[in-house]
């Protein structure tokens, strides 16, 4: 029984049949427009708005399954319930696959139209749910691509922000004459460009939960590569990785960890003057790790070797690794210095 008075279009050839159902449906609550043929029930569909459509399987001209095909090509067409005066499934299954809802076998009696009022009201829930599932959906990727812009924004800012404080650093360290400041100054200005890069990647990508690490970690090798350029003669960075993407916590953590360690290369491992290569990668671990390698064919590091600089580097290399789960490890075996990360991706 409808409740709702909702609109039943109603296409039979049989002008008998149609009054029939149009007086049996009416008593059920619905408000029904018959139509005679396809073409005409196509049209009517065309022209106004019904809650659901009937439609039988034998009439001339344009046939039941034909009528169903054109329906179904009109925009937001409601739920077709398909009328047979055949009990054969070959036929329900033809009729479903054209894009009927639901198919009801016609018989003598009000228990057809029991049954056709049940299918009736069975097809109009499930395209309710469905539009509600669609809507749900379209107000879900909204609200995602407004988060996604909202974050878009706030890394930006934070991203011009850091960059002022860099600037602000690097000023103070020009105004210095103490060497060991200064060169303090211009550690603390590399780490903060080392976030500031994340949260630049973050605000210029489609992504804001994630980085790729190969363009991060490409971008901040060549800045390294960039600042310590002038000062060491003919020294070379050498980066390269696998596609992988990190959260942005992890990210972070990774790109200090990667300050650190090619810094103290370039500062330690070689000779003042000296040419010497440092190399850099980011291989994936298995199915969900990835293996962080930092080397050089300079002096080599001893594990309990006093910090030659105020420490304060290896104190933030093991801060971040305890942050990723993991410790940075020394193969004393290597004649150079080679640092390994393992962690996990997620």
């Amino acid at each position: 029984m409808s409740e709702t008075g909702a609109r039943v279009l109603y296409i039979d050839d049989d002008a008998g049949i149609r009054r029939l159902a149009t007086r049996a449906l009416e008593r059920r609550g619905y408000s029904v427009t018959g139509a005679e043929r396809g073409e005409d029930g196509v049209a009517l569909a065309a022209a106004e708005q019904f809650d659901v459509i009937a439609v039988d399987h034998y009439m001339p001209g344009l046939d039941g399954l034909e009528t169903v095909g054109r329906l179904q090509a009109l925009p937001n067409v409601p739920p077709i319930v398909y009328v047979t005066g055949s009990d054969e499934g070959r036929i329900a299954v033809a009729a479903l696959k054209a894009g009927a809802a639901d198919y009801v076998v016609k018989t003598v009696g009000d228990d057809f139209y029991d049954l056709l009022s049940a299918a009736f009201e069975a097809v109009r829930a499930r395209a309710a749910l469905e539009r509600a599932k669609v809507e749900a959906e379209e107000g879900l990727r909204a609200s995602n691509a407004r988060l996604a812009a909202l974050l878009g924004e706030v890394n930006h800012r934070v991203a011009n922000s850091l960059q002022l404080v860099s600037a602000m650093v690097r000023l103070q360290a020009g105004a210095l004459s103490d060497e060991g400041a200064r060169s303090a100054l211009d550690d603390t200005q590399r780490r903060i460009g080392a976030i500031a890069q994340v949260h630049r990647r973050l605000y210029t990508s489609n992504h804001v939960e994630s980085v790729d690490m190969q363009e991060y970690l490409g971008a901040l090798v060549d800045e390294l590569a960039e600042a310590w350029g002038s000062e060491n003669g003919e020294r070379r960075l050498i980066f390269s990785a696998e596609p992988i993407r990190l959260p942005t916590d992890k990210a972070v953590s990774l790109g200090v960890i990667v300050t650190e360690l090619v810094t103290n290369a370039l500062k330690y491992a070689y000779p003042p003057g000296g040419a010497g290569e440092v190399r850099v990668a980011l291989l994936r671990d298995g199915d969900d790790g990835f293996r962080l390698a930092v080397e050089d064919d300079g002096c080599g590091i001893r594990v309990d070797a006093e910090p030659k600089g105020t420490g304060l580097g290896a104190k933030l290399i093991r801060a971040m690794a305890q942050s990723l789960q993991s410790v940075v490890e020394y193969d004393s075996a290597y004649s150079g210095c080679r640092a390994t990360l393992r962690a996990a991706i997620g």
